[in-house]
């Protein structure tokens, strides 16, 4: 019987390195295409249905759209922190000044835009957006640089998964802090109990992997419920899981490797697919020359590379760090461009910001923009290496 259907051609395509991008950037053009189409309030109501369970002791009834965000994106998480952790022990962060680098250039390209917004919109009703570009999406920016394969040295790639990590903790400190209303110290605490059993499992050297994702999962519950943003549980449980230096396969890279395929191919597709149904209105297109959609712009566009490139220029000066091993200002500069991808932690904070649905309305699509372009330029950025160096070594001459 012939074969209708040439399956190796999606197997090959599955295997790739870009295959996760290519979903990515599919899922969010098909997401913006329906939430602009009849289909806009349906989809919404999907989004919006409760599933779960819940009563006076256990509370886990969310809408769908919750569970994505909070649920599947701890899953990337804990990967991301997997991956984190493993280059702590032996690779490219396991010494401090190379460790050291991520996490201040995080720090500078936090700070810089928010002076940026700020500086736009002191004093006026838009002035406590200022935590809007400060986030950078993880899950995007490393998609986008997953597209550029070997042409980025493997050292890049981990600066920017560990500068983003440090970016989000940062926008999960700043929400705890000045976007939320208390956080709830007991469920902190009960937490705090969880970390302990996989700290002690760790230390007792038990070696399946799986084992650790049962006292994860309360992690989880308890940390979403403490009024944390839910998704730093993934990288807490991630850093118990042990691993070695040498040639034999670790829990730690058993559990990554476990994750790879199903987190870029199935979780990251569906959360920007739930994540990008912005229904574009008259009013946004208005707000993109305000002051609070120039803020958003330019912290995000300009204030992020500039921190970045600022705070790396000062690190390698002082000597408290190294650039990532063969990585140029070029790549620093690309990685700061793509730090500009801000996206679902922006939009998430622009929604606690204001009440105004208008004010919400422009930061959407400032956002939304904006983060397009920063990838586009910072994949264009990393993806004319060669000819960066040839020019540069010209000028030198």
């Amino acid at each position: 019987m012939p074969q209708l259907i040439n399956l190796n051609v999606f197997k090959n395509f599955l295997r790739s390195s870009n295959a996760g991008g290519t979903l990515l950037f599919f899922a969010v053009i098909i997401s913006m295409i329906v939430a602009n189409s009849s289909f806009a309030q349906p989809l919404q109501q999907l989004l919006d249905r409760q599933l779960g369970f819940e009563n006076e002791s256990i509370h886990l009834k969310y809408s769908i759209l919750l569970w994505i965000n909070d649920g599947l994106m701890a899953i990337f998480f804990l990967m991301v922190g997997l991956e984190i952790k493993r280059e702590i022990v032996e690779g490219e962060l396991s010494s401090p000044k190379k460790a050291s680098l991520p996490i201040l250039c995080a720090l500078g390209g936090a700070v810089v835009p928010a002076l940026v917004y700020l500086s736009l919109n002191a004093g006026s009703d838009t002035t406590s957006g200022w935590g809007i570009p400060m986030a950078t999406d993880i899950a995007f920016a490393l998609a986008v640089i997953s597209l550029l394969g070997n042409k980025v040295p493997a050292s890049l790639k981990i600066f920017l998964a560990a500068l983003a990590i440090v970016d989000d903790l940062i926008a999960i400190l700043v929400i705890a802090f000045f976007y939320s209303s208390g956080i709830e110290t007991t469920y902190l605490g009960y937490a705090a109990i969880a970390l302990a059993v996989l700290i002690a499992m760790n230390r007792l050297n038990i070696q399946n992997p799986y084992l650790y994702l049962i006292p994860g999962v309360f992690v989880w519950y308890f940390v979403h419920h403490s009024g944390i943003h839910a998704t730093i549980a993934g990288v807490l449980v991630a850093l118990t899981i042990p691993t070695n230096d040498t040639d034999i396969e670790s829990p730690l890279e058993r559990l990554e490797h476990a994750l790879v395929k199903p987190v870029n191919l199935l979780i990251i597709p569906i959360f920007a697919f739930a994540n990008t149904n912005i229904t574009l209105e008259s009013s946004m297109v208005q707000g993109l020359t305000s002051s609070l959609g120039l803020g958003i712009s330019l912290g995000l566009l300009l204030g992020k590379p500039i921190g970045i490139l600022l705070t790396a220029f000062l690190c390698q000066k002082l000597k408290l760090s190294t650039l990532p091993e063969n990585s140029t200002w070029r790549h620093i500069l690309g990685v700061g461009l793509l730090a500009g991808i801000g996206f679902t932690m922006s939009i998430f904070i622009a929604l606690l910001s204001f009440e105004s649905v208008i004010h919400i309305a422009e930061a959407k699509l400032a956002i939304l923009l904006t983060s397009l372009l920063a990838g586009v330029v910072g994949y264009l950025v990393l993806r004319s290496g060669k000819n960066w160096n040839a020019i540069s070594r010209t000028a030198i001459k």
